[in-house]
Parts: structure tokens; C-alpha cells; sequence
């Protein structure tokens, strides 16, 4: 039996993070759709709608969040200047996204974040604020969801490497406390799981890896949020 019923958003979909949240998606059944601004990567994939756009552009994410009942947003920022900045993408973009997702009636909005955003010295924040930005989004994220039945999860992983899943134990934490790594493939595996964990609803929590130990599942991660 399928946990979550409804349509998922994949936004940021053909990134390193978004690509694994399409795999944990198709292993549960889910109905997914991939948005991203090219087509490419995606050919690995078969049963998901594809929807093209750019994060800034509000007509193609209005058509993209129309019908689903969930976003998992893992989009991020890769270069200084331009459309693909911090302020473009982890602010403005996410922002946007997230009104009208919210307009659309999407019940469940899931980002991945990052860790240190609290701490606008990080050296991670040299690039372009991105930290900075991150925040306001998460903020905004909060502020419209989280009450009348719309409900937000906010992941903030340590430094993402691209190892498979299942591999390490995990920690978690609140308050922006932790620091440290994680797979990418994990992080796409607690967003996913957050579609239908009721602990994490309207969370914020910070993720990492410890120790290497082979994992059943990591559900009792965010059961003990």
C-alpha cells in the first residue's frame, strides 16, 4: 500500500539531491513530476511527468504545482551572478514557489535546506549569501504554511556527498547546533518519508551522518524528532 496518496513535485529535479528524490518516489509508488529547466537527465526515469521551467518564471511553476498535493523542493543555487544566484534561487525563487504552490492549494510543502543558516559568518555564506538566503526562504516557508490544514517539513542536511543510502547511521537535531555531512541519497529518503510522517509536520530540523551501519529504514530517525 502506497503511504502517500496524491502527486508529488520534484523541484530541482534534475540536480544530484532531486534525482535521488525521484528514485525514493518511484520505490514507494508515488506519483511523481519532475520540474527542472532541461529534460536531460531525467531520461533514466519512466512514469513521471516532466514539466520544463525555470524557477523564475511563475506561469511555469503555476503549471507545474497544478494538480499535485505536494513539493519536495531541493533547488539551489550554482553560480554567483545571474538567474542561478543565491538571491534568484534560494530567496526570490523558493519564495515565489512557495506562494503559489500555497495559491494552488499543494496541502504539504518539503525543503531541503542546509545547516548553518542561522549563522550568516559561515564561510558558506561567502558564496553569494546563500545561507542568508536560504533563511528567508525557510522563513517565508513558515510563515504561509503550518496552519488551515497546510503543513511544511524543513531539512537542513550537513555537507552533501553522493554516497548510496541506507549506508550510516544519522543525527538529528534542532536549533542549528550540528554540524557535519550526509548522502544526498538519505536526504531524499527523509524528505520523501516526511510526506507521510505526522512527527515532522511543520519541523525544523537539522540532519547528519555518523557512524557507517547498514539501515532498515530511517523512519525512527524522524520518529524521534
Amino acid at each position: 500500500m502506497k503511504k502517500f496518496e496524491g502527486k508529488v513535485l520534484v523541484v530541482g529535479a534534475s540536480g544530484r539531491t532531486g534525482l535521488w528524490v525521484i528514485r525514493r518516489l518511484q520505490h514507494y509508488g508515488i506519483e511523481t513530476r519532475a520540474f527542472a529547466r532541461k529534460a536531460d537527465k531525467l531520461a533514466e526515469f519512466r512514469n513521471i511527468e516532466v514539466s520544463l521551467g525555470r524557477i523564475q518564471n511563475a506561469s511555469a511553476l503555476r503549471s507545474a504545482v497544478s494538480g499535485c498535493q505536494a513539493v519536495i523542493c531541493t533547488i539551489g543555487a550554482n553560480s554567483l551572478f545571474g538567474e542561478s544566484s543565491p538571491v534568484q534561487v534560494d530567496g526570490d525563487g523558493i519564495i515565489r514557489l512557495v506562494d503559489i504552490a500555497r495559491e494552488n492549494d499543494v496541502k504539504k510543502f518539503i525543503l531541503v535546506s542546509s545547516i548553518a543558516v542561522t549563522k550568516p559568518f559561515h564561510p558558506l555564506n561567502l558564496f553569494g549569501g546563500v545561507l542568508s538566503q536560504k533563511l528567508r526562504s525557510e522563513n517565508h516557508l513558515r510563515s504561509i504554511y503550518g496552519k488551515d490544514g497546510f503543513t511544511y517539513t524543513v531539512i537542513r542536511p550537513g555537507g552533501l556527498k553522493d554516497g548510496e543510502p541506507f549506508k550510516h547511521q544519522l543525527q538529528t537535531g534542532k536549533g542549528d547546533m550540528i554540524s557535519g555531512v550526509i548522502d544526498r541519497a538519505d536526504v531524499a529518503e527523509l524528505a520523501v518519508l516526511s510526506l507521510w510522517i505526522k512527527r515532522v509536520e511543520n519541523e525544523t530540523f537539522e540532519v547528519i551522518r555518523t557512524e557507517p551501519a547498514e539501515q532498515k529504514s530511517l523512519e525512527l530517525y524522524l520518529e524521534k524528532i
